[in-house]
């Protein structure tokens, strides 16, 4: 399989904030799926300056993003975003695999094979 995921220029632009903010150039975004959740699986956020063996990362002007051999089959071709409203800012995951979604935006259901 051919890993694909990408992040938009304004997830790009906080993940570089946050690594300047923090004074690390190694900082990256890791994305993971997990079992659990609402819907069965639930996404997991963090930010990290290591790699395991089995991470694949992907990168866009100077940002990188990390996720896991096990969690891209459930991310393959998803976009992460970085979105801001008056209430709260987030990263939020478009994700072509999910069959559906909870209401908390953390946890979904994964399409069929």
């Amino acid at each position: 399989m051919n890993a694909n995921m990408s992040m938009t220029e304004s997830a790009a632009k906080r993940i570089l904030t946050l690594r300047e903010k923090d004074n690390n150039p190694k900082l990256m975004l890791r994305v993971t799926v997990l079992g659990g959740g609402c819907s069965g699986f639930q996404y997991e956020l963090d930010f990290t300056d290591t790699l395991d063996a089995e991470d694949l990362t992907f990168e866009k002007n100077g940002a990188v993003m990390v996720t896991d051999t096990t969690s891209i089959q459930f991310l393959q071709n998803a976009e992460i975003d970085y979105v801001s409203d008056m209430l709260k800012s987030q990263f939020k995951i478009r994700n072509p695999n999910e069959a559906a979604g909870c209401g908390c935006g953390k946890s979904f259901s994964p399409k069929m094979a």
